[in-house]
């Protein structure tokens, strides 16, 4: 199966969900344009008021179309856009890419990936036992994050439905997701 973009989506205000576009604007170095969480430092309200000057590594939220599906058969109402994700995919197994993958999206967007998203109680705002269906323990007892990834924008470029990613995974040895 080839990797695409399923959907993409912002919001100008921190609100749970952002509504699906027919096409967003990646900005190198600053996020989604006309998106509440892009800047060069952090604009996530918590991040903000631990230490506001502290980069953002969080400048695109990507979520796997994959998570959706997982999570609609659970009785969870969710589509693209609903948990704050700027780009859903499809086909790409973003929670098993190491850190500092860079996936080309579409003929000229790089976003590098910096870790993984940590889900918040805003999930169980929106929908009881949202947040702890998107966390896992593995046959250790370690938490997984399932709630998608995070990464800064390398190179800008328009973003839609139907738009191509290509993964390029760094240089050996590989650094495994953590929550940023």
């Amino acid at each position: 199966m080839s990797a695409v973009v399923v959907a993409v989506s912002r919001s100008a205000a921190h609100t749970f969900g952002k509504a699906n576009e027919p096409r967003i604007r990646l900005l190198a170095g600053l996020g989604v344009e006309g998106d509440a969480h892009a800047g060069v430092t952090v604009k996530h309200r918590s991040r903000v008021a631990a230490d506001p000057t502290q980069a953002n590594l969080r400048q695109v939220h990507l979520i796997h179309e994959e998570l959706t599906a997982e999570l609609a058969s659970a009785g969870f109402r969710v589509a693209p856009g609903i948990m704050g994700e700027n780009i859903t995919t499809r086909g790409v197994d973003l929670l098993g890419l190491p850190q500092g993958t860079r996936l080309r999206i579409g003929p000229d967007a790089v976003v590098e990936v910096t870790g993984l998203r940590n889900p918040c109680i805003q999930l169980d705002r929106y929908q009881k036992g949202l947040m702890a269906a998107v966390l896992d323990r593995d046959a250790n007892g370690a938490l997984i994050r399932k709630a998608g990834i995070m990464g800064i924008v390398i190179a800008g470029g328009d973003v839609g439905p139907g738009d191509a990613i290509a993964a390029e995974l760094p240089p050996e040895p590989h650094r495994r997701l953590e929550r940023v």
